[in-house]
């Protein structure tokens, strides 16, 4: 297709005889779509009524030459393909201002929201029932602003000549796309581009000097055409959520509506207070995964499934084996039908578990959860630090298969609670009185922490004298995880519309949260002045009490380190890494004691409820806190100063660790914001 001259429109399309278009040689495939490849050239052929059709458009890095990890995504967006004369164009729609069509107002907000043309194809031919054919290959071998990877690589340039279609499948529902897409970056870089991804981005390190060629998956799914019923999002009870401004609501300014994000269960039997649902969420194992931690990742799936059974779904989520190539030649990770959690080669210790889902209703669709191979490490260490003294299995690194599988299995679960629509909620391990951190039974019961969603890996509060269970140590799925789901998922009797429900949501937060604390959801208006929203936090919200046995075990953990960490015959290096791990643990919880500062207790409300949002840490134990950092940590913690283990590390610096760690600690004391509220504390309280 020839370049057109700005100014200068272009020649109306010439139809030509679908036979000269799509000849005998061409392959075809058909889906939701008609699929043809005629050698380099790729077509499709769509049928009239998927014509203005919502789809939704997931970008995906499968395959990288060490640039990232595969499973990425890149992003996703709704397209709608649209006739106009003898052209066909993909739109990108978007749904954050909405109407009712038949409210008048809809065709203001129609004229503030006119879609953007992303690309423009000819009508080459017409099929059956006057079908357009358009040649879509410029589509996959250009870049297309809207679906590169370019600033998440931090890339200069992309190179046609070296990109290629790989390979398209036409699904009932979908249409699977694989590109090669060579991207470049000069060799003299030497500055960060503006708009460049943040560290924590999973391509944060960017590309070398030179090319990278990535290979890209494209899905294009067609949303559902009966959207599901949305339920109104309350900062009261975590969830990930969509937001639209609604101007077709009778109101003086356009209300922000937001829903929650969750997947679409309805019961077999609606009758019934318990039925399987008439579509299961189901996660798929990735293959790479090593074969002895795939019981732990299915375990940790299925461990949410007595939650959903208080929601009144049996079976509600699954785990499952990939069907293998002579059962589905087709079957792919990065089809966007199916949700997998993929291992990958990295690094970088930690997983994620992002989801992709329907903008107008908030109905998740599919999800990828990631686990990076080196988080194996990241929670060995983590777990040897908190409660190697409680633990026996812990007291010697690596740890042992069937512990490691526990932890394993804890990270999923994580991950998959984001995947069903929860974010973290870093109040929940605050909340259970600190005494029950050392009480056996309740640990049986209750374990450590009401959510799981919480960052706490362990209970490092209860002291070797209390005998606690190992089995009991690790965080599991909680109270909180069970209300949460509940509150989310159950169906409200007879409730036809998101605002029919809100007075029955509304009842089930009330029952719940005034008379059970561990029940409540992180306040969104905190903004890092509740002591008990920290990471790493065990036990209530006298965090000196906890810190202090905290310490304890830290205690325990240094005279561990040269029996524990050591293997004979190899270099110290991983006792340099342990020895890093147990003061990191003792930044953080002594960081828990400063927010007691200047601190306020918090409790998410709506008007109506009894009591105000925020309530000073009261004067006293701000002043205890304070006492016990001086004594802590202002003062070095000589037992960190250990000449036995710091000599097989380094020559010098191990003093200079520790001051870094109590001036972190300081910093954080005498921050601006603290003193703001401190004023403000002694003034209004």
């Amino acid at each position: 297709q020839a370049p057109e001259r700005p100014g200068v429109r272009p020649a109306e399309p010439e139809i030509r005889p679908y036979e000269k278009v799509i000849t005998k040689e061409a392959q075809t495939q058909r889906g939701i779509f008609t699929v043809h490849r005629l050698r380099s050239r790729v077509y499709y052929e769509i049928p009239k009524p998927e014509l203005g059709q919502d789809f939704l458009w997931v970008t995906k890095v499968a395959r990288t030459p060490g640039v990232g990890y595969g499973g990425v995504s890149v992003g996703n967006r709704v397209v709608r393909w649209e006739r106009r004369d003898n052209r066909v164009l993909l739109r990108d729609i978007s749904y954050e201002a909405v109407a009712d069509k038949r409210n008048p107002i809809a065709l203001a907000v129609e004229t503030s929201n006119h879609p953007t043309i992303i690309m423009a194809f000819n009508i080459e031919a017409l099929g059956k029932e006057d079908a357009p054919v358009i040649e879509v290959t410029r589509l996959f071998t250009t870049e297309v602003a809207e679906f590169s990877a370019r600033r998440a690589l931090r890339a200069r340039g992309f190179d046609a000549a070296r990109s290629f279609v790989e390979r398209l499948k036409a699904y009932p529902i979908n249409i699977e796309a694989e590109a090669s897409h060579t991207y470049t970056v000069p060799i003299d870089v030497t500055a960060t581009p503006t708009w460049a991804p943040t560290p924590s981005s999973p391509m944060a390190a960017g590309m070398r000097p030179g090319s990278a060629t990535m290979l890209m998956h494209f899905s294009m799914v067609k949303l559902p055409e009966k959207p599901m019923q949305p339920r109104l999002n309350d900062e009261r009870v975590g969830y990930f959520n969509v937001r639209q401004y609604d101007y077709g609501r009778d109101e003086n300014s356009a209300p922000r509506r937001t829903y929650i994000t969750r997947w679409r269960l309805e019961k077999k039997d609606p009758q019934a207070a318990v039925s399987e649902p008439v579509k299961p969420i189901v996660y798929y194992v990735d293959p790479a995964t090593p074969t002895k931690w795939v019981p732990w990742v299915k375990r940790g799936v299925e461990a949410w499934q007595p939650a959903f059974e208080q929601a009144g779904f049996k079976n509600a989520i699954l785990a499952r084996d990939p069907p293998s190539p002579s059962e589905d030649p087709d079957w792919s990770p990065e089809d966007a039908r199916y949700s997998v959690i993929r291992w990958a080669a990295s690094t970088i210790e930690g997983a994620m578990g992002p989801r992709v889902h329907d903008p107008r209703t908030g109905e998740i669709l599919e999800a990828d959860i990631v686990i990076w191979h080196n988080v194996l490490n990241a929670i060995s260490h983590l777990y040897f630090t908190e409660v190697a003294p409680l633990d026996k299995r812990a007291q010697t690194l690596p740890l042992p298969d069937e512990l490691m599988g526990k932890l394993v299995e804890y990270v999923v679960a994580h991950e998959v609670g984001h995947t069903l629509g929860l974010p973290h909620n870093m109040k929940a391990s605050s909340l259970y009185p600190f005494e029950k951190m050392r009480d056996r039974e309740w640990l049986k019961k209750m374990g450590h922490t009401p959510s799981i969603m919480d960052l706490v890996l362990s209970n490092y509060v209860a002291q070797p004298e209390d005998r606690v269970d190992p089995e009991d140590l690790i965080a599991r799925i909680g109270p909180y995880d069970t209300f949460s789901i509940v509150w989310g998922y159950k169906p409200v009797d007879g409730a036809r519309t998101a605002d029919a429900e809100k007075t029955t949501l509304d009842q089930w937060i009330l029952a719940a949260q005034e008379k059970t604390p561990w029940l409540r959801f992180s306040t969104a208006k905190a903004a890092g002045s509740d002591p008990g929203e920290n990471s790493f936090a065990v036990g209530d919200a006298d965090a000196v009490q906890a810190t202090e046995m905290g310490q304890r075990n830290l205690r325990r953990v240094i005279d561990m380190l040269l029996t524990a960490v050591p293997q004979k015959g190899k270099p110290y290096d991983d006792l340099g890494g342990v020895y890093g791990w147990v003061l990191e643990q003792w930044t953080s919880e002594m960081l828990i004691v400063a927010g007691l500062v200047g601190g306020f207790y918090s409790q998410q409300k709506h008007a109506g409820q009894d009591g105000v949002l925020f309530t000073p840490v009261p004067r006293e134990r701000q002043a205890a806190a304070v006492k016990f950092l001086s004594e802590n940590v202002f003062r070095t913690p000589a037992f960190f100063v250990r000449p036995d283990i710091l000599r097989r590390i380094e020559p010098q610096g191990v003093l200079e660790r520790i001051r870094s760690a109590q001036r972190m600690v300081l910093v954080n004391l005498l921050e601006a914001r603290r003193f703001t509220r401190l004023v403000e504390q002694e003034a209004l309280d």
